[in-house]
Protein backbone atom coordinates (compact mmCIF):
# COMPACT_ATOMS: atom_id res chain seq x y z
CA UNK A 1 0.00 0.00 0.00
CA UNK A 2 2.52 2.36 1.01
CA UNK A 3 4.42 1.58 -2.59
CA UNK A 4 1.52 2.72 -4.38
CA UNK A 5 0.34 5.61 -2.85
CA UNK A 6 4.28 6.54 -3.80
CA UNK A 7 3.76 5.46 -7.04
CA UNK A 8 0.60 7.77 -7.32
CA UNK A 9 2.29 10.45 -5.85
CA UNK A 10 5.45 9.87 -7.77
CA UNK A 11 3.26 9.76 -10.76
CA UNK A 12 1.51 13.30 -9.50
CA UNK A 13 4.99 15.11 -9.47
CA UNK A 14 6.02 14.63 -12.60
CA UNK A 15 2.38 15.68 -13.98
CA UNK A 16 3.08 18.92 -12.37
CA UNK A 17 6.12 19.46 -13.40
CA UNK A 18 5.33 18.71 -17.20
CA UNK A 19 2.55 21.54 -16.26
CA UNK A 20 -0.38 18.76 -17.15
CA UNK A 21 -3.35 19.21 -15.24
CA UNK A 22 -5.01 15.47 -14.29
CA UNK A 23 -8.83 16.95 -14.20
CA UNK A 24 -7.94 17.31 -18.14
CA UNK A 25 -7.42 13.35 -18.23
CA UNK A 26 -10.74 13.37 -17.52
CA UNK A 27 -11.80 14.51 -21.46
CA UNK A 28 -9.72 11.99 -22.83
CA UNK A 29 -13.09 9.43 -23.07
CA UNK A 30 -15.06 12.52 -24.59
CA UNK A 31 -12.32 13.36 -26.85
CA UNK A 32 -12.76 9.57 -27.99
CA UNK A 33 -16.46 9.76 -28.64
CA UNK A 34 -16.43 12.96 -30.48
CA UNK A 35 -13.67 11.49 -32.93
CA UNK A 36 -15.95 8.17 -33.65
CA UNK A 37 -19.10 9.97 -33.61
CA UNK A 38 -18.14 13.02 -35.38
CA UNK A 39 -15.13 13.91 -36.66
CA UNK A 40 -14.52 9.92 -38.69
CA UNK A 41 -18.14 10.14 -40.24
CA UNK A 42 -17.83 13.68 -41.02
CA UNK A 43 -14.25 12.94 -42.78
CA UNK A 44 -15.32 9.98 -44.47
CA UNK A 45 -18.23 11.81 -45.95
CA UNK A 46 -15.84 14.82 -47.47
CA UNK A 47 -13.87 12.17 -49.00
CA UNK A 48 -16.71 10.00 -50.72
CA UNK A 49 -17.72 13.71 -52.14
CA UNK A 50 -14.58 13.69 -53.60
CA UNK A 51 -15.13 10.59 -55.06
CA UNK A 52 -17.61 11.49 -58.00
CA UNK A 53 -19.08 8.19 -59.24
CA UNK A 54 -19.00 9.61 -62.53
CA UNK A 55 -15.51 10.43 -62.70
CA UNK A 56 -13.94 13.96 -63.98
CA UNK A 57 -11.91 14.71 -61.11
CA UNK A 58 -11.84 15.34 -57.17
CA UNK A 59 -14.47 18.09 -57.29
CA UNK A 60 -16.67 17.31 -60.40
CA UNK A 61 -19.27 16.31 -57.84
CA UNK A 62 -19.55 20.28 -56.42
CA UNK A 63 -19.11 21.52 -59.90
CA UNK A 64 -22.24 19.58 -61.08
CA UNK A 65 -24.03 20.98 -58.32
CA UNK A 66 -23.56 24.56 -59.04
CA UNK A 67 -23.88 24.19 -62.64
CA UNK A 68 -27.08 22.31 -62.09
CA UNK A 69 -29.74 25.48 -61.03
CA UNK A 70 -32.17 22.92 -59.49
CA UNK A 71 -29.32 21.46 -57.41
CA UNK A 72 -27.82 24.81 -56.35
CA UNK A 73 -31.57 26.59 -56.11
CA UNK A 74 -31.92 24.52 -52.49
CA UNK A 75 -29.24 26.62 -51.11
CA UNK A 76 -31.55 29.66 -51.29
CA UNK A 77 -34.78 27.99 -50.48
CA UNK A 78 -33.23 26.32 -47.65
CA UNK A 79 -32.09 29.65 -46.08
CA UNK A 80 -34.79 31.32 -46.94
CA UNK A 81 -36.62 28.98 -44.60
CA UNK A 82 -34.07 28.73 -42.31
CA UNK A 83 -33.48 32.20 -41.76
CA UNK A 84 -37.10 34.01 -41.04
CA UNK A 85 -37.57 31.00 -38.45
CA UNK A 86 -34.29 31.22 -36.28
CA UNK A 87 -35.07 35.46 -36.41
CA UNK A 88 -38.89 34.74 -35.41
CA UNK A 89 -38.27 32.40 -32.81
CA UNK A 90 -35.47 34.41 -31.15
CA UNK A 91 -37.43 37.39 -31.56
CA UNK A 92 -40.36 36.62 -30.25
CA UNK A 93 -38.61 34.49 -27.25
CA UNK A 94 -37.14 38.20 -25.64
CA UNK A 95 -40.08 40.08 -24.65
CA UNK A 96 -41.88 36.22 -23.64
CA UNK A 97 -39.01 35.48 -21.47
CA UNK A 98 -38.73 38.86 -20.13
CA UNK A 99 -41.96 38.52 -18.60
CA UNK A 100 -41.85 35.09 -17.56
CA UNK A 101 -38.52 35.72 -16.00
CA UNK A 102 -40.66 37.12 -13.00
CA UNK A 103 -42.46 35.03 -10.27
CA UNK A 104 -46.49 35.62 -10.75
CA UNK A 105 -49.34 32.98 -10.31
CA UNK A 106 -49.59 30.43 -13.47
CA UNK A 107 -45.95 31.08 -14.37
CA UNK A 108 -45.34 27.68 -14.41
CA UNK A 109 -48.46 26.29 -16.05
CA UNK A 110 -48.18 29.18 -19.12
CA UNK A 111 -44.10 28.31 -19.56
CA UNK A 112 -45.30 24.33 -19.33
CA UNK A 113 -47.76 25.62 -22.43
CA UNK A 114 -45.40 27.38 -24.22
CA UNK A 115 -42.64 24.29 -24.32
CA UNK A 116 -45.44 21.78 -24.96
CA UNK A 117 -44.79 21.26 -29.09
CA UNK A 118 -41.34 19.99 -28.38
CA UNK A 119 -43.10 16.63 -26.88
CA UNK A 120 -45.42 16.52 -30.20
CA UNK A 121 -42.33 16.09 -32.91
CA UNK A 122 -41.96 17.00 -36.02
CA UNK A 123 -44.91 14.33 -38.00
CA UNK A 124 -47.36 15.02 -35.62
CA UNK A 125 -47.05 18.98 -35.87
CA UNK A 126 -47.49 18.73 -39.72
CA UNK A 127 -50.38 16.89 -39.60
CA UNK A 128 -52.68 19.19 -37.29
CA UNK A 129 -51.14 21.69 -39.40
CA UNK A 130 -53.10 20.29 -42.43
CA UNK A 131 -56.07 19.19 -40.52
CA UNK A 132 -56.07 22.86 -39.09
CA UNK A 133 -55.09 24.99 -42.23
CA UNK A 134 -55.79 23.10 -45.29
CA UNK A 135 -58.74 24.27 -47.42
CA UNK A 136 -61.31 22.34 -44.96
CA UNK A 137 -59.72 23.13 -41.82
CA UNK A 138 -60.84 25.35 -39.03
CA UNK A 139 -59.07 28.59 -39.72
CA UNK A 140 -60.47 28.48 -43.28
CA UNK A 141 -63.80 27.61 -42.34
CA UNK A 142 -64.17 30.35 -40.03
CA UNK A 143 -62.84 33.01 -42.48
CA UNK A 144 -65.41 31.75 -45.16
CA UNK A 145 -67.84 32.01 -42.34
CA UNK A 146 -66.70 35.34 -41.42
CA UNK A 147 -67.22 36.20 -45.46
CA UNK A 148 -63.42 37.51 -44.79
CA UNK A 149 -62.73 35.14 -48.12
CA UNK A 150 -64.54 34.32 -51.23
CA UNK A 151 -62.42 30.72 -51.25
CA UNK A 152 -59.79 28.90 -48.76
CA UNK A 153 -56.70 30.45 -48.22
CA UNK A 154 -53.49 28.25 -49.18
CA UNK A 155 -51.60 28.00 -46.47
CA UNK A 156 -50.17 24.27 -46.66
CA UNK A 157 -48.20 22.53 -49.31
CA UNK A 158 -45.69 25.64 -50.07
CA UNK A 159 -43.51 27.69 -48.59
CA UNK A 160 -46.08 28.90 -45.90
CA UNK A 161 -46.86 25.36 -44.21
CA UNK A 162 -43.22 24.65 -43.80
CA UNK A 163 -42.38 27.88 -42.24
CA UNK A 164 -45.62 27.64 -39.79
CA UNK A 165 -44.30 24.62 -38.63
CA UNK A 166 -41.00 25.57 -38.21
CA UNK A 167 -41.60 27.94 -35.81
CA UNK A 168 -43.83 25.64 -33.86
CA UNK A 169 -41.44 23.33 -33.15
CA UNK A 170 -38.19 25.77 -32.77
CA UNK A 171 -39.95 27.80 -30.46
CA UNK A 172 -39.69 25.93 -27.78
CA UNK A 173 -35.74 25.65 -27.97
CA UNK A 174 -35.22 29.73 -28.49
CA UNK A 175 -38.02 30.26 -25.98
CA UNK A 176 -36.05 28.01 -22.49
CA UNK A 177 -32.39 29.48 -23.71
CA UNK A 178 -33.70 32.48 -23.73
CA UNK A 179 -35.26 32.45 -20.39
CA UNK A 180 -32.63 30.82 -18.87
CA UNK A 181 -30.27 33.66 -20.35
CA UNK A 182 -32.81 36.46 -19.16
CA UNK A 183 -33.25 34.47 -15.66
CA UNK A 184 -29.15 35.04 -15.60
CA UNK A 185 -29.53 38.62 -15.60
CA UNK A 186 -29.53 40.33 -12.09
CA UNK A 187 -32.74 42.45 -11.48
CA UNK A 188 -30.84 45.01 -9.42
CA UNK A 189 -29.00 46.51 -12.40
CA UNK A 190 -32.46 47.39 -13.85
CA UNK A 191 -33.47 48.86 -10.61
CA UNK A 192 -30.26 50.93 -10.52
CA UNK A 193 -31.26 52.43 -13.86
CA UNK A 194 -34.63 53.19 -12.39
CA UNK A 195 -33.46 55.14 -9.94
CA UNK A 196 -31.10 56.87 -12.18
CA UNK A 197 -34.40 58.12 -13.52
CA UNK A 198 -34.66 55.60 -16.73
CA UNK A 199 -37.31 54.91 -18.50
CA UNK A 200 -38.69 50.68 -18.81
CA UNK A 201 -37.70 51.40 -22.40
CA UNK A 202 -34.13 52.73 -21.78
CA UNK A 203 -33.68 50.22 -19.47
CA UNK A 204 -34.21 47.30 -21.62
CA UNK A 205 -32.31 48.73 -24.13
CA UNK A 206 -28.95 49.63 -22.69
CA UNK A 207 -29.17 47.31 -19.70
CA UNK A 208 -30.68 44.15 -20.58
CA UNK A 209 -30.45 43.92 -24.59
CA UNK A 210 -26.77 43.88 -24.30
CA UNK A 211 -26.40 41.85 -21.32
CA UNK A 212 -28.51 39.32 -23.63
CA UNK A 213 -26.85 40.02 -26.69
CA UNK A 214 -24.64 36.64 -26.17
CA UNK A 215 -27.07 34.11 -25.39
CA UNK A 216 -29.41 35.71 -28.45
CA UNK A 217 -26.40 35.20 -30.96
CA UNK A 218 -25.81 31.27 -29.08
CA UNK A 219 -30.04 30.59 -29.84
CA UNK A 220 -29.75 32.28 -33.48
CA UNK A 221 -27.32 29.79 -34.18
CA UNK A 222 -28.69 26.52 -32.38
CA UNK A 223 -31.97 27.83 -33.88
CA UNK A 224 -30.52 28.38 -37.43
CA UNK A 225 -28.87 25.43 -37.24
CA UNK A 226 -32.13 22.97 -36.58
CA UNK A 227 -34.31 24.79 -39.33
CA UNK A 228 -31.28 24.70 -41.70
CA UNK A 229 -31.52 20.69 -41.44
CA UNK A 230 -35.25 20.27 -42.02
CA UNK A 231 -36.93 17.17 -43.79
CA UNK A 232 -40.05 16.17 -42.69
CA UNK A 233 -42.25 19.54 -42.91
CA UNK A 234 -40.49 20.32 -46.36
CA UNK A 235 -42.06 16.56 -47.24
CA UNK A 236 -45.65 17.00 -45.59
CA UNK A 237 -46.41 20.23 -45.48
CA UNK A 238 -44.62 22.04 -48.40
CA UNK A 239 -43.83 21.36 -51.85
CA UNK A 240 -40.70 19.21 -51.99
CA UNK A 241 -40.40 19.00 -55.73
CA UNK A 242 -40.46 22.91 -56.01
CA UNK A 243 -40.61 25.72 -53.53
CA UNK A 244 -39.78 23.46 -50.84
CA UNK A 245 -36.79 21.19 -51.95
CA UNK A 246 -34.48 22.11 -49.66
CA UNK A 247 -30.96 20.56 -49.39
CA UNK A 248 -31.69 18.13 -46.80
CA UNK A 249 -34.75 16.78 -49.75
CA UNK A 250 -31.71 17.20 -52.48
CA UNK A 251 -29.59 14.78 -50.05
CA UNK A 252 -32.08 12.35 -49.91
CA UNK A 253 -32.90 11.80 -53.43
CA UNK A 254 -29.48 11.57 -54.46
CA UNK A 255 -28.80 8.69 -52.05
CA UNK A 256 -32.12 6.59 -51.56
CA UNK A 257 -33.33 7.44 -55.10
CA UNK A 258 -30.81 7.60 -57.46
CA UNK A 259 -28.10 5.99 -55.38
CA UNK A 260 -25.10 8.49 -55.87
CA UNK A 261 -23.72 8.40 -52.46
CA UNK A 262 -20.55 10.29 -53.47
CA UNK A 263 -23.32 13.45 -54.58
CA UNK A 264 -25.18 12.92 -51.43
CA UNK A 265 -21.74 13.31 -49.59
CA UNK A 266 -21.42 16.64 -51.57
CA UNK A 267 -24.76 17.93 -50.92
CA UNK A 268 -24.47 17.20 -46.73
CA UNK A 269 -20.76 18.87 -46.79
CA UNK A 270 -22.10 22.07 -48.61
CA UNK A 271 -24.60 21.87 -45.93
CA UNK A 272 -22.37 22.26 -43.17
CA UNK A 273 -20.63 24.49 -45.57
CA UNK A 274 -23.33 26.96 -45.55
CA UNK A 275 -24.23 26.70 -41.51
CA UNK A 276 -20.62 27.21 -41.00
CA UNK A 277 -20.77 30.39 -42.96
CA UNK A 278 -23.77 31.57 -40.69
CA UNK A 279 -22.77 31.02 -37.92
CA UNK A 280 -19.09 32.03 -38.11
CA UNK A 281 -21.35 35.93 -38.93
CA UNK A 282 -23.25 35.70 -36.41
CA UNK A 283 -20.12 34.62 -34.25
CA UNK A 284 -18.02 38.15 -35.53
CA UNK A 285 -21.30 40.12 -34.62
CA UNK A 286 -21.08 38.94 -31.30
CA UNK A 287 -17.22 39.76 -30.77
CA UNK A 288 -17.89 43.09 -32.50
CA UNK A 289 -20.59 43.86 -30.13
CA UNK A 290 -18.50 42.91 -27.22
CA UNK A 291 -15.74 45.29 -28.79
CA UNK A 292 -18.01 48.14 -29.40
CA UNK A 293 -19.71 47.45 -25.35
CA UNK A 294 -16.87 47.45 -23.88
CA UNK A 295 -14.39 49.44 -25.99
CA UNK A 296 -16.53 52.57 -25.84
CA UNK A 297 -17.56 52.73 -22.11
CA UNK A 298 -13.64 52.11 -21.75
CA UNK A 299 -12.80 55.14 -23.78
Amino acid sequence: MAAEGAARLGMRHRLAERGIDRVLLLLVPAVLVVAALFLYPMLYGVGLSLQPRAGGGPFANYLAFFRDSYQSGTIWKTMRLALPAALINVGASVPIAYRLRGRFRGRRLLTAILVLPVTLGTVLVADGLLRYLGPKGWFNRVLLDLHLVDEPVRLIYNYWGVLFSLLITGFPFAFLLVLSYMSGIDPTLERAAATLGAGPWRRVRHVTLPLLAPGLATTFILAFVLAFSVFPSANLVGEPANETRVMAIAAYQAAFEKYDYSMASTIAVLMGVAELLVVALVLVWRGRFYTGTTGGKGS
